[in-house]
């Protein structure tokens, strides 16, 4: 795989197992919804340790099995059943390679629909993002506070949506696409503001004279993301 290939999200809804750790423990029945490089969608009974780096074993058919190191990004229950967004820290070449093999010989029609080669200017800076995107997307709105690096200038702002890689927010600033940003966001009055840096993607004027703007995070804060989440 090349290093420029950005990671697509495979949809599978497939059976199949997994484990925590690396003893003789039994594996789990799992439905993966879907899979990429970087992460899954994995729907269970079983509850996963969440706030911590965890070992993860996961059989996706016979002579398939992947082991990673990941971390539990979100977590929903509906119906009985633990929906959890996985995040995998540490995935070797060779896992990779495993999970291609997986997709060319079972879902070769997504190999075909899928694009693999490095963005274009247009979708860095946002037009179709949606792809690109490892980590759900969750509606938080939170008070942040921001630093614009290359002007100087400081401001307020509201968050709108929070991903582990990226903030949506509204503020009467129009901040300039690459423009560096230093950003501190509100928790609770008793915790301390979660402190990120990012990237401007994107800013668009509002009908109200406000302005919406997409940042990239510079690197994914897995135990900030779950704070804010809390």
């Amino acid at each position: 795989m090349q290093t420029q290939r950005h990671y697509v999200r495979w949809v599978l809804h497939k059976n199949a197992k997994f484990k925590i750790g690396e003893d003789g423990s039994p594996y789990t029945d799992c439905v993966i919804t879907d899979l990429s490089f970087k992460g899954a969608k994995i729907n269970t009974h079983a509850k996963l340790p969440q706030d911590t780096f965890i070992k993860m074993s996961i059989i996706l058919e016979e002579n398939v099995v992947l082991n990673v190191e990941a971390w539990v990004v979100w977590h929903k229950t509906v119906d009985n059943i633990n929906s959890y967004g996985i995040f995998f820290s540490k995935t070797h070449d060779h896992d990779k390679e495993k999970i291609y093999r997986f997709i060319f010989s079972n879902y070769p029609e997504q190999l075909n629909e899928k694009r693999w080669y490095e963005p274009s200017q247009e979708e860095k800076e946002g037009k179709d993002m949606e792809d690109r995107r490892i980590f759900q997307r969750f509606s938080v709105e939170r008070p942040l506070k921001f630093l614009d690096m290359d002007s100087g200038t400081e401001g307020q702002a509201m968050t709108l949506d929070i991903s582990a890689k990226g903030v949506g927010l509204i503020s009467g600033y129009e901040l300039k696409p690459r423009a560096a940003l230093e950003m501190w966001l509100e928790v609770s009055d008793k915790e301390k503001p979660v402190y990120t840096r990012g990237e401007v993607i994107w800013s668009k004027k509002t009908e109200s004279g406000n302005f919406t703007t997409g940042i990239n995070l510079e690197k994914a804060n897995l135990m900030d993301l779950s704070r804010l989440l809390r």
